[in-house]
């Protein structure tokens, strides 16, 4: 089940890397965006897409509940 969700993950964020020109004429720009990245509004949506398949294949991988439980569980030295 990992494996079929990581794969729908992947094909997600490759579809919004792909497509952002459609995501922009639809969902319109993105005012952060536009003001802090050279790319506007473009970038950012490839950037998601991007964050997006990198999850994903964590996730198949197993290591995203490594990462989670890393960043958000103190440490005691």
């Amino acid at each position: 089940m990992r494996i079929i969700l990581g794969l729908i993950g992947v094909a997600v964020g490759f579809l919004i890397v792909w497509k952002s020109e459609w995501l922009l004429q639809n969902f319109g720009r993105v005012d952060w965006a536009e003001e802090k990245l050279s790319g506007g509004s473009r970038l950012f949506y490839k950037l998601v897409g991007l964050a997006i398949i990198v999850i994903a294949f964590l996730y198949m991988g197993g290591f995203v509940e490594g990462i989670l439980l890393w960043i958000f569980v103190p440490h005691s030295r």
